[in-house]
């Protein structure tokens, strides 16, 4: 009996205690549930302030990069006004202020020589690339210290008066040929430095923002200049030029900086035998023959037009004021503008569809001039010829520059673009120089056509050279590939 009842309290025992450890149990599971309730109230919204956080951090490099590709195209800009502003001072600027005081016609012709150096500029650009200025870096010292020259050169036509004597034409000759020398010069480093600091996708917007600073530096001088001479003489021109030039030397140094290559030029010989070399090594003999066809040919329809243009509208009635207005007005807003849209679209395109594209556009647009010599038209026909052939010669100078700037190494870029450039500047020269024969012999409006067809080349060598479907031409410099 004693027994039995033993194991009854004992089971009630253990009924009890089982009993408080289901409820220790179940107080456990809600005390967890709701831990894990709050834990989960707590964690949603810091998984949501992370996404924006991360959004946020997205936005931000993503503006970082817009903003840094912005200050690269205005940099360029702004080399591109100073690359333009002492070649009009010291030839159109300096032309006038000599006329003005009466200097024989015959002796403002002989400073044509003035602009010698452009021409003869790439025997001296491989010495740009070896005695590298360090600071700010390899390409801004050069320039900053080009620059500053520049600007007290021009400044300093301010000490020969406001009248001038057949006694100080060759003292103003010597003045304007040094000046000619270091803009040559500015030139040689400014295309370097525009070379190595833009990425291929913004190649031709960089080549646009330095062909409307440029043709800025155009209008500053032609316009703003002439009319700054006329309000308070030829000093004041001068001056605001100098000026002009000396304001952009510290824009010049806070521009964006180079990164850094590998393996600088050590010798003068490396530099002088080197840009060649690199280049036919990169591009293998046979391919490099046809990339420099293909800066010789590319523009070839562009240079034709551009000798006859101005024999043809005279010819066809119209008069040299007329000419003079369209083509320097109303031709230079329309480049200006095909310029801008070229480079607007490069980005989207890339390198290769951009020349295809420009190519053809630019080729098509010399049929203005076709049916104006066909059909007439008069001064609408003329606005129309000029804008449409200027606007598409625009486009097609922002394809040009780019492609000119891909085959260019940082370690050569100074001896190699401007190599380049001279072997373009030559070939059109030459290739240009038929064309009265030919307009002569078969007329205006077959000139026209055939000025078209000479686009064939061209456009042949791009089938082989820059395939539509491939980012970059065949021979190219590609970072991720060739040493520097």
């Amino acid at each position: 009996m004693l027994c039995t009842n033993n194991h009854s309290q004992k089971h009630a025992d253990q009924s009890h205690l089982s009993r408080i450890i289901n409820y220790q149990t179940l107080a456990q599971y809600r005390l967890n549930k709701k831990l894990l309730v709050a834990c989960i109230r707590e964690a949603i919204p810091l998984v949501f302030s992370k996404k924006k956080l991360s959004a946020k951090m997205f936005n931000s490099r993503e503006q970082g990069r817009i903003t840094s590709s912005w200050k690269r195209i205005v940099a360029v800009g702004v080399e591109g006004f100073a690359s333009g502003l002492p070649l009009m001072s010291v030839s159109t600027l300096l032309q006038g202020w000599l006329t003005a005081n009466g200097i024989p016609i015959a002796t403002i012709g002989l400073l044509g020589l003035i602009e010698l150096p452009y021409t003869l500029k790439l025997f001296w650009a491989p010495l740009m690339d070896h005695w590298a200025i360090p600071w700010p870096d390899r390409r801004r010292g050069w320039i900053a210290i080009l620059q500053l020259m520049i600007g007290i050169g021009l400044v300093s036509f301010t000490r020969f008066g406001a009248t001038v004597s057949t006694n100080e034409i060759l003292a103003i000759g010597f003045s304007a040929f040094v000046i000619a020398v270091l803009s040559a010069s500015q030139d040689v480093v400014v295309d370097a430095y525009r070379t190595d600091l833009l990425p291929p996708l913004e190649r031709g917007g960089g080549a646009a923002s330095a062909t409307l600073g440029y043709r800025g530096a155009m209008l500053f001088i032609g316009a703003g200049c002439f009319v700054i001479a006329g309000q308070f003489g030829w000093e004041a021109a001068f001056i605001t030029a100098g000026t002009a030039m000396l304001v952009i030397v510290p824009i010049t140094l806070v521009s964006p900086t180079l990164t850094a290559i590998k393996n600088p030029v050590p010798t003068l010989r490396e530099a002088v035998v080197g840009p060649a070399r690199e280049f036919i090594t990169r591009t293998g003999r046979k391919r490099g023959l046809l990339i420099l066809l293909l800066v010789m040919l590319y523009r070839w329809p562009d240079g034709l037009l551009g000798l006859m243009a101005v024999p043809f509208l005279i010819q066809s009635g119209f008069s040299a004021e007329m000419i003079g207005t369209v083509q320097g007005g109303w031709g230079i807003g329309a480049s200006i503008a095909g310029t801008a849209v070229g480079g607007l679209f490069f980005s989207k395109l890339g390198l290769n569809r951009a020349l295809w594209v420009y190519g053809v556009v630019g080729a098509f647009s010399n049929l203005a001039y076709w049916g104006l010599a066909q059909f007439g038209g008069g001064l609408k026909g003329l606005l129309v010829a000029v804008s449409v052939e200027n606007f598409c010669s625009g486009m097609m100078v922002s394809a040009f520059l780019a492609l000119l700037m891909s085959l260019c190494n940082p370690r050569f870029s100074a001896a190699q673009y401007a190599l380049l450039s001279g072997v373009y500047a030559l070939s059109r020269s030459l290739l240009s120089t038929p064309g009265g024969v030919i307009a002569g012999q078969v007329g205006w409006s077959t000139f026209f056509a055939l000025t078209m067809a000479a686009a064939v080349p061209s456009l042949l060598l791009l089938c082989v050279l820059a395939p539509w479907k491939e980012r970059l031409p065949r021979g190219a410099f590609d970072l991720n590939r060739d040493a520097t």
